[in-house]
């Protein structure tokens, strides 16, 4: 009987960070929605000033591109996070 050789996964190995990619569509769904939420909000103080309102659909659909702007962001802080409190 023969032992197979375990890898370990990339983010298991001690000092690796996570890969960017992956912290960035783990938080997408969460950024968006705080953007349409921050969206939303921007559309109602603009009433103040005479802009039309905006919808909480229009938010979201405009929330989407922006929201993959904002994950990488997002993604890029939580890792410099994580390299800063000594890894995983």
């Amino acid at each position: 009987m023969t032992t197979s050789s375990r890898t370990t996964p990339p983010a298991a190995i001690p000092g690796r960070l996570p890969r960017l990619s992956r912290l960035g569509l783990l938080l997408y769904p969460f950024v968006t929605a705080a953007v349409a939420v921050n969206l939303f909000m921007l559309g109602l103080m603009g009433q103040a000033l005479g802009f039309a309102a905006l919808s909480p659909t229009a938010a979201l659909l405009w929330a989407l591109p922006f929201g993959l702007h904002a994950s990488v962001l997002a993604a890029r802080w939580v890792r410099s996070l994580i390299a800063e409190a000594g890894g995983i």
